[in-house]
């Protein structure tokens, strides 16, 4: 049974069962309760809805249950039925921080149109919650993880309850997939990230360079070493160190990193002392370490040292639903680095970059993002991958509306930037209807706030 709407409180059975049947015809859930003390467990902070109650019940009357409710939650909006003509109770119910009074007998339509606008508070109250909530977390330093997708969100399920503990990582995705971000946002987000964040492309440094790049050397190590070096290990002492392309490390390299992270010491070329280190390593590849290892060209024993827990990065094809919402954020990047305009994409644009194949993943998105900022609509078209489309899989009409209709919605909130009221106007939809929708497709108006 989903969630109550509304908890009703009242002693005498007969208008339970009434007042059951009368928010039954309305399809407003309820939640029918004989007294006020068997109502409380049932409301918490968490509560989404609210509650009606009688004022004149034995034991603990509405006035009483109005403190209780109160004092768990002083947003849930609370309605107490009274009397006719017992102004007085009104009056003292209002002060006392009740949402408001009706008389009985209560008009029918009266009173249902009372517990809407009741409804509509609690909700803009959990909303107001939610979104405060995550201006804290956004005032964090570090990088964000955007997409709510299922695919991400399996990501994040998985990295967030190892962010504090020192285990090596190791990044599987595509080029573009974001293997580099989500890095950044692990150590930022765990303890680690007071400490340093050290990144190396081992790909993309010479092979007679990079070990004097990790381990670093003292001067006169070899010819050009004309004075001390520390090395991105070592730098990256009480940190993180990020090995990007690690699919490229030298082999015989390789040897001497596993000591590293077996003894947590190392020692620069041409020295003889060994120093102590505590570093996290996360590594990223593009490739499938362990066939590697298999066929000999990765040593096996560092595969399983930086295995400790392996995340496989999703391409964005897998998780196109978070397409318009990394759109924007990156629009926003650009049109503030550039000193343009941040124009939103209508929802039939949006629907079209949902199409594409996207090859090179985020990155591609993201210049895609930039071009637009400089190009305006144009740049959609003229994009290399603009005839492209998601030959992946293939969807049912049902998906296909769905996504569609996902895709309207947020474009419709990054047009508004979160203002309900307006994205109502945009989409010419009822508010009932426009938060049904967005919670069916699990989004929230603070994503989209500037």
């Amino acid at each position: 049974m989903s969630q109550p709407s509304v908890i009703f409180v009242d002693d005498d059975p007969h208008i339970l069962q009434a007042m059951a049947q009368t928010l039954a015809l309305e399809d407003i859930p309820v939640a029918c309760h004989p007294d006020g003390p068997s109502a409380l467990p049932a409301i918490t902070p968490e509560f989404e809805g609210i509650v009606l109650c009688d004022y004149n019940m034995p034991g603990m009357d509405g006035l009483q249950l109005l403190e209780k409710v109160r004092a768990v939650d002083d947003s849930i909006p609370v309605i107490i039925l009274t009397g006719q003509g017992d102004i007085s109770t009104a009056v003292s119910a209002m002060q006392q921080g009740a949402y408001d009074f009706i008389e009985k007998p209560f008009d029918h339509e009266e009173l249902i149109e009372l517990l809407r606008h009741a409804m509509e508070k609690r909700q803009l109250a959990l909303e107001n919650r939610r979104l405060k909530a995550q201006l804290r977390h956004m005032a964090k330093p570090g990088p964000r993880i955007l997409g709510d997708s299922p695919a991400m969100q399996r990501v994040l399920a998985m990295v967030n309850p190892i962010l504090e503990i020192s285990a090596n990582i190791l990044l599987h995705g595509e080029t573009g997939s974001g293997k580099d971000a989500l890095a950044r946002y692990i150590h930022e987000s765990s303890a680690r990230g007071a400490h340093n964040f050290v990144a190396i492309n081992c790909g993309a440094v010479p092979e007679n360079l990079i070990e004097s790049e990790l381990f670093g050397h003292e001067a006169g190590a070899f010819t050009g070493a004309d004075k001390r070096r520390i090395g991105k290990i070592e730098h990256a002492h009480g940190g993180t160190l990020f090995l990007d392309e690690v699919e490229s490390m030298p082999l015989p390299l390789q040897v001497k990193l596993l000591r590293v992270l077996e003894e947590q010491r190392v020692e620069r070329l041409g020295s003889n002392e060994v120093r102590d280190v505590d570093v996290r390593i996360i590594a990223a590849t593009k490739e499938d370490l362990k066939a590697l290892s298999d066929a000999g060209r990765f040593r096996s024993d560092l595969y399983y040292r930086l295995n400790v827990v392996k995340v496989d990065i999703p391409p964005l094809r897998d998780r196109k639903e978070d397409i318009p919402l990394l759109f924007h954020h990156f629009v926003l990047i650009a049109a503030a680095r550039y000193d343009r305009e941040s124009v939103p994409l209508d929802a039939g644009q949006a629907a079209r970059l949902m199409q594409r194949s996207w090859p090179g993943n985020v990155r591609e998105l993201r210049n895609l993002a930039e071009r637009y900022v400089l190009l305006g609509p144009a740049a959609l078209d003229d994009s290399e991958s603009a005839g492209e489309t998601n030959i992946t899989g293939r969807q049912t009409l049902s998906e296909m509306v769905d996504g569609f209709e996902r895709s309207a919605i947020i474009s419709a909130l990054n047009a508004c930037h979160g203002s309900i009221k307006d994205t109502m106007v945009h989409l010419g939809v009822a508010r009932k209807t426009l938060y049904d929708k967005m919670k069916k497709h699990g989004l929230d108006k603070a994503q989209f706030k500037d």
